[in-house]
């Protein structure tokens, strides 16, 4: 199988060739500096995979659509979804989207999750990928991309939205993390950890996830309220009524507590041990 990356030299491009490659199939690269171009990719591959940053990724796709034949499968390595599957189905090649749900320093797709989102192609080619995927040790989860988008507007809007707050935060009160870490126990460290992490990064691909993402909006306004009244419980010292918002909480998220506490234990460990 022939397998194009369009946007292939960045880091997400160079560790899926290393994973197709890996599984046998030949893999063709476009980047700004290749002497292949995204053209080329369209024509000569059976598997054409846009993997550029998000704001870029609608443009690409549709200047390439034109291209593409009904044997070929069009796809994409993007953090949202409706939008590039919309623009995908502009083309004739069969559509099927994914979301590696980690960054281009794991090393490798063991361990990882990939979402796909398939919405115009044969179960044979849901299963090429899921096969490829898992047998690397990948877990694959298969959704709309509406439900995506959705989901993604809490497990990474919300989630990097509270880190980028704790490390604004601490800006603004003039203490660096230099200045915690004689006082943080391992819990904290990785806290604040996440934060860093997060901040050691592009700073684009996160403005897009969370100033793209349709649906991110509506859970920044509920966090907004959920903490106007947690502040408002905090304000006036009312220890009842902060009680009975942190038993509600805990009953939302039921077994998941123990769950948690097991598994951040050991993490826990390992840092202790490191």
């Amino acid at each position: 199988m022939k397998i194009g990356i369009i946007g292939g030299t960045g880091g997400m491009g160079n560790l899926f060739s290393e994973v197709f490659k890996k599984s046998g199939h030949d893999v063709f690269v476009s980047g700004r500096k290749t002497e292949i171009t995204n053209e080329d990719i369209a024509r000569l591959t059976d598997i054409v995979i846009i993997s550029v940053p998000i704001s870029e990724t609608v443009p690409v796709i549709l200047k390439i659509a034109p291209l593409l034949k009904e044997h070929q499968i069009l796809s994409d390595f993007t953090s949202l979804k409706v939008e590039p599957i919309h623009a995908m189905l502009t083309s004739r090649a069969r559509v099927i989207g994914f979301h590696p749900m980690f960054g281009p320093t794991v090393g490798s797709i063991h361990g990882q999750t990939i979402i796909a989102t398939p919405v115009r192609c044969k179960e044979d080619d849901i299963l090429f990928f899921t096969s490829l995927f898992e047998g690397q040790g990948a877990r694959v989860t298969l959704t709309s991309p509406d439900d995506h988008d959705k989901m993604m507007a809490v497990i990474q809007g919300l989630t990097h939205f509270k880190a980028i707050l704790l490390a604004g935060t601490m800006r603004r009160l003039g203490i660096s993390p230099a200045d915690t870490e004689v006082y943080m126990s391992p819990v904290y460290r990785i806290e604040t950890g996440i934060a860093g992490r997060l901040l050691s990064q592009n700073p684009e691909l996160y403005a897009d996830i969370l100033c793209m993402n349709p649906y991110f909006p509506e859970v920044l306004l509920t966090c907004q309220n959920a903490g106007r009244e947690m502040a408002d419980i905090i304000f006036k010292g009312d220890r009842d009524a902060f009680q009975k918002e942190f038993l509600a909480s805990k009953e939302w998220f039921g077994s998941f507590c123990d769950q948690a506490q097991e598994e951040t234990d050991h993490l826990i460990q390992a840092m202790v041990e490191k």
